[in-house]
């Protein structure tokens, strides 16, 4: 993510006097609630959605993602690399490939 878009996240926050409500538990909340809106989307055809209605609902997900990593200080590319690092050990490509089975039963 670029650093410009970071701030302005943080900025729309801080102007709005925001933080005070933003504690890990409620983000945590508030990508939960936002993920039933986007999954919403999809409720009765999967393949027919309304794409802007899904770009808006997914920007609300991320930016309370990257609101919830900004706030417990985490570096967002460390911490997606750590987990696909983890996640390429869980599920090398020899035994994954093509198969949607969960990792203990590769």
């Amino acid at each position: 993510m670029k650093e410009e878009t970071l701030k302005r996240i943080r900025a729309f926050s801080e102007e709005r006097d925001w933080r005070q409500f933003h504690s890990p538990a409620n983000l945590a909340k508030s990508i939960s609630i936002e993920a039933g809106e986007l999954l919403e989307c999809f409720q009765w055809d999967e393949g027919n959605y309304d794409l802007e209605a899904v770009k808006d609902e997914l920007a609300d997900v991320l930016v309370y993602c990257f609101d919830m990593a900004d706030v417990l200080g985490l570096d967002l590319d460390g911490l997606i690399n750590r987990k696909m690092d983890k996640n390429e050990a869980k599920y090398p490509v020899e035994k994954a490939r093509g198969r949607s089975d969960k990792y203990d039963k590769l």
